[in-house]
């Protein structure tokens, strides 16, 4: 270990290495004397006419370690591998046997197994997070245990459902006619008032009532008037000339733009409208009651998904319903009446 004698004052030891080979006095003291090392070091020292403050400059060991080392105080002293290195280099500076020195200190004070103790002076400074962290946890715990016991009384607190009886059949006496009733009878299903009827074949009957044979004729003929007699039904709430009825939203152009055609939808179903040219300029799905107001455009078409299912107003009058495939706008408009010629006049007969 190199030692740092700058601040020895009276260290005269080592001088040079003429010094080094210079015999050394019969009666200077040896590690052996004294009851203990600590008193064969002093004893050493004094020889040398050191001081403790000498040895603790030579050393860098503090002078109250040096003079508790002398006396064996060992309580006063660091853990025993600190105190071990303190016997070591204070044999050493001395010129002394270190490892002598060393093994006399463990023969006076042997290791009982006892914990190191720090060095005097140093202080123990804990980790102010971890303080932190213990705190958040307990605030957390806290926290869920108020939260299931404020569960617990609420639940504890909270009336107890209402159940309701079972449906017993219970025989009432009626007070207008002295008759029992039985509440608590299952009744009996609705009737279903949309179901349609169902679809007969045409000419099924006759083929039945002939046989088994069925004529054609009799058939088609059969087929036209039900056709014919739902064409009727159909047409009843059809009112040729009657004024539009906004009834929904208005689609396509503004009145000042339009064309005068002007398509409302009687029922759910989708309108395409085509340019001359085939583009696409509208396709809608169209709820009923929205009207779509047809532009001053050239060529311009309209297809309905449904025949029958647009109501066609020219002039904010009802025209006609709109058929089925593509149809152009402009021949939808109705040509205009002829005007009927003047009668001549006859002149009365004279008298």
């Amino acid at each position: 270990m190199p030692l740092d004698t700058g601040n020895v004052r009276r260290l005269h030891l080592v001088a040079d290495a003429d010094r080094d080979e210079a015999p050394v006095a019969v009666s200077q003291p040896s590690l052996d004397e004294g009851a203990d090392i600590g008193m064969a070091l002093k004893a050493a020292r004094e020889f040398r006419g050191l001081t403790t403050q000498d040895i603790a400059d030579g050393t860098r060991i503090r002078q109250g370690y040096i003079e508790a080392l002398e006396d064996m105080r060992l309580e006063d002293l660091p853990s025993r591998p600190f105190t071990i290195g303190y016997v070591r280099a204070y044999a050493a500076l001395l010129g002394l046997d270190a490892e002598a020195a060393v093994t006399r200190f463990k023969n006076d004070a042997p290791d009982e197994g006892a914990e190191l103790r720090a060095p005097v002076g140093v202080r123990r400074e804990r980790d102010p997070r971890l303080a932190l962290i213990l705190a958040g946890g307990l605030l957390v715990v806290g926290a869920i245990l108020l939260w299931n016991v404020a569960q617990r009384a609420i639940a504890k607190d909270a009336p107890p459902p209402q159940i309701a009886p079972p449906a017993a059949s219970t025989q009432v006496q009626a007070h207008a006619n002295n008759s029992s009733v039985a509440l608590g009878a299952p009744l009996p299903a609705p009737v279903e008032s949309t179901t349609p009827e169902p679809y007969k074949t045409p000419g099924l009957d006759d083929a039945a009532a002939n046989g088994g044979s069925v004529d054609a004729a009799n058939v088609a003929a059969k087929a036209r008037e039900e056709a014919e007699a739902k064409a009727g039904a159909a047409a009843d709430d059809f009112k040729l000339g009657a004024p539009f009825k906004a009834r929904g939203a208005v689609l396509g152009a503004t009145p000042a733009e339009a064309s005068g055609v002007l398509l409302q939808a009687r029922k759910a179903t989708a309108l395409t409208v085509r340019g001359a040219d085939g583009a696409i300029y509208l396709s809608r799905w169209f709820s009923a009651g929205e009207a779509y107001r047809a532009p001053r455009t050239p060529g311009l078409s309209v297809e309905a998904a449904d025949a029958g299912a647009f109501d066609v107003y020219v002039g904010g009058a009802l025209s006609s319903r709109l058929p089925g495939g593509v149809q152009v706008v402009a021949k939808l408009i109705p040509p205009p009446k002829a005007a009927a010629p003047a009668s001549p006049a006859v002149a009365p007969p004279r008298p």
